[in-house]
């Protein structure tokens, strides 16, 4: 099942008034639709040609157009359940940003249902790249990149408590102001310290020392930015089973 049919499936559990923001991916017409009909305004990037597709004029920054999006006939083609008046009313923005990693500025293509002005539009889409470093940190510093239970009940059980734990962590603290992963090794270390601790007083005293490591382990500020890398695809040792045909 593709990623925009699960999508379709997830929204109906989304919070109300929550705001849809998607990367090109899922930029498709029957995302924005089935956000739109769950009454989740949307902010969502478009690839260079279906923004231009839709506009019908060369993309150019500072573009803001209302918009009419009508399902195209591949749209419908793979989404027969479509009803014959889907359309969505919205606006197409296209800004020139430039990269926090000093690489080419490029022509940044959203679509939207939001009222907000195009540099606030444009903020809230630059939010989006903390989905990515939590989920990295979900898949890499508490290890969801590959599961240990065997049912599905217990997967979801798994992953609801890894969450839980993420977001405890980072609770009380402006957000990605420290080291995720500096905080776990804190717990690790002062975690069975504090359980084995003799008396009440012994308790509260780890508690407090550790209270204040946590609040030392603050990211260092860097002077002068990283220098920039092509992306490259990591190489996984991890080996997964071959699928069996069943007999």
């Amino acid at each position: 099942m593709s990623e925009q049919r699960l999508f379709e499936q997830a929204v109906t559990r989304l919070p109300e008034d929550a705001v849809v923001v998607a990367d090109a991916n899922f930029g498709v017409f029957s995302v924005a639709y089935a956000a739109v009909q769950g009454n989740h305004p949307v902010v969502m990037r478009m690839t260079a040609v279906r923004a231009k597709s839709l506009l019908r004029e060369p993309l150019r920054d500072g573009v803001d157009r209302r918009i009419e999006w009508k399902p195209t006939a591949a749209d419908r083609k793979k989404h027969p359940a479509l009803p014959p008046e889907a359309s969505i009313s919205g606006r197409l923005i296209v800004s020139q940003v430039q990269p926090s990693d000093n690489s080419a500025a490029f022509l940044l293509c959203l679509f939207t249902t939001l009222d907000d002005d195009q540099e606030e539009i444009v903020k809230i889409y630059g939010r989006r790249w903390n989905i990515e470093t939590d989920i990295g940190s979900l898949k890499g510093t508490l290890r969801l990149d590959q599961l240990t239970c065997k049912t599905p009940q217990m997967v979801d059980k798994e992953i609801t408590i890894a969450i839980m734990s993420y977001n405890l962590v980072r609770a009380g603290l402006a957000p990605r102001e420290f080291s995720f992963t500096r905080v776990k090794r804190l717990l690790n270390y002062y975690g069975p310290k504090i359980a084995a601790a003799r008396t009440f007083n012994e308790g509260e005293t780890l508690t407090a020392r550790l209270a204040l490591a946590i609040g030392q382990a603050r990211l260092y500020k860097r002077r002068t930015k990283r220098p920039t890398y092509p992306r490259a695809v990591w190489n996984s040792t991890k080996p997964f089973p071959r699928r069996k045909a069943k007999s």
